[in-house]
């Protein structure tokens, strides 16, 4: 488990929605510890970019690892609407943390973000997918297939990200399949076939039932959860309301910790 998710700890408190659904409060609260930050930035830049590809892609643009990385594949710093990119991949990518090293679940996730043709240019599906397999790789109704929409909101004039969460997660019954489609062929394309394959096991599911579990996640600092009343959601009419997780993620001046992770992602490489 990367350290920084010691880091992110359950907060023991739960709130309920209008829909008397339950929502886990969890806190991250990141220490002064220049060790797991290094780690936690090399982690974040994996997700852009493999280390052993870095050289050949800089090679020819003239610029240092650092300037390749700020100017041609890390969200920008201050240029609209780099900052709330940053702030969306952040929190889709604690998430992913969540569900792969807390929850258990396979989540393939680093394809999703070093396919950009524009750096400031969200990737469009599903947000954050998480297989979980129950008999040792063979197929189970028992298997299940988490999906969660991440929304993250780091001003206060933010509205209830929660909400918006569950609004957008409704629509990923529209966005599964080619979701699924995507992550499956990028790994036909690296001839990763075992991968491949695991994606393919969700693809049916008339003829190889499994469990479909939805989450919605709202990554809030700490002075917008203050300001928001997450109870005044409502999953009710969500396509699958009675299989959905919905948590919020709490921590002080998370968008000065955003930009710090960015810059140490690219100064350290």
């Amino acid at each position: 488990m990367p350290r920084h998710l010691a880091w992110l700890v359950d907060s023991g408190e739960r709130q309920v929605t209008a829909c008397r659904r339950e929502i886990e409060i969890w806190e991250l609260t990141p220490q002064d510890d220049e060790a797991v930050l290094s780690e936690w930035a090399t982690h974040f830049r994996h997700h852009y970019i493999a280390d052993e590809d870095l050289p050949i892609m800089v090679d020819g643009t003239g610029l240092t690892n650092a300037e390749y990385l700020r100017q041609t594949l890390l969200p920008d710093r201050t240029q609209v609407p780099g900052p709330s990119l940053r702030s969306g991949d952040f929190g889709e990518i604690l998430v992913a943390d969540y569900i792969e090293y807390v929850l258990g679940y396979w989540c393939p996730r680093e394809l999703r973000y070093q396919e950009r043709w524009n750096r400031n240019d969200s990737t469009k599906g599903c947000d954050v997918i998480g297989f979980k397999f129950s008999n040792d790789g063979q197929v189970s109704p028992e298997d299940e297939l988490f999906i969660f929409e991440a929304k993250s909101g780091m001003s206060v004039s933010a509205k209830n990200r929660l909400q918006d969460a569950i609004t957008d997660s409704d629509k990923d019954r529209l966005r599964e399949a080619m979701s699924l489609n995507a992550i499956k062929q990028k790994f036909v394309t690296r001839d990763a076939m075992d991968e491949a394959n695991r994606v393919k096991r969700f693809q049916n599911m008339a003829d190889r039932p499994f469990r479909r579990i939805n989450g919605a996640a709202a990554i809030l600092d700490q002075a917008v959860f203050e300001a928001t009343d997450p109870t005044t959601a409502d999953a009710s009419a969500h396509h699958n309301a009675a299989n959905i997780r919905l948590i919020v993620i709490k921590g002080p001046s998370l968008m000065q910790l955003i930009h710090a992770i960015y810059d140490r992602a690219a100064d350290e490489a």
